[in-house]
């Protein structure tokens, strides 16, 4: 078994949104079954969408997508690989609540870069921490922030859990998506600078799955950790 996976089991489950939130709060939403939310149209039919889901399920947080084959990717040209492959398959953990939710530091670490990734289907403002616990490295990378959360950061600048790195973005400002926080976890950031890859093809997907483990080892959102 993986020690650095065995380390995020060990931790107490933590919150990388509004913590106010009540565990109860929170429901599954599998957007690789759902076709419904598959083939929207725009953002704002989406986010119409999930405002739906979670008001029929008297919720305030919708999550899901860890290793999760989506077709709505296939709006943008981003994520064609040069071999022509097709990036379908989600990485990380997406929480779904309206723009302007605080996203706080899941754990005790620095800032290793941010970037705002412009273009649709992007991340669009990004931040991504790095942590040290126990003599290991590794990375939670932050996306679909405001453009307001990158003001006057700083590289090295140092956040405890639970600190508010920033606020959720917009459509606008958020690569062209329903109002969300994609939260990822990452051993080995590969060279990145303020962006990592959160989907991938199935040629690389078991290289992202052992490197980007899944986010709910930390979260252990309705007690569904692996």
């Amino acid at each position: 078994m993986d020690a650095l996976n065995n380390l995020f089991r060990s931790f107490p489950a933590v919150k990388v949104i509004d913590s106010g939130i009540a565990d109860q709060k929170y429901v599954h939403l599998d957007l690789a079954k759902n076709t419904g939310f598959q083939n929207f149209k725009n953002a704002s039919e989406f986010e119409s969408a999930i405002e739906k889901y979670l008001s029929e399920n008297d919720a305030d947080v919708a999550f899901g997508g860890y290793n999760e084959v989506r077709n709505l990717y296939s709006r943008s040209a981003l994520f064609k690989n040069q071999n022509d492959e097709e990036r379908n398959i989600h990485i990380a953990m997406d929480l779904w609540i309206k723009a302007e939710t605080p996203v706080l530091a899941a754990l005790d670490g620095k800032i290793h870069s941010f970037k705002n990734n412009i273009g649709l289907g992007n991340y669009g403002p990004t931040v991504i921490l790095e942590h040290h616990f126990e003599g290991f490295t590794f990375y939670t990378l932050y996306g679909h922030l405001s453009i307001e959360s990158l003001e006057n950061l700083e590289i090295d600048a140092v956040f405890h859990q639970g600190d508010a790195i920033g606020y959720l973005g917009d459509a606008t400002e958020n690569g062209d998506y329903a109002p969300h926080l994609h939260f990822q976890m990452i051993k080995n950031l590969d060279g990145n600078f303020g962006d990592y890859p959160g989907v991938c093809g199935k040629s690389k997907l078991e290289y992202y799955l052992e490197n980007c483990p899944d986010p709910n080892l930390l979260l252990k959102i309705n007690n569904t950790t692996p």
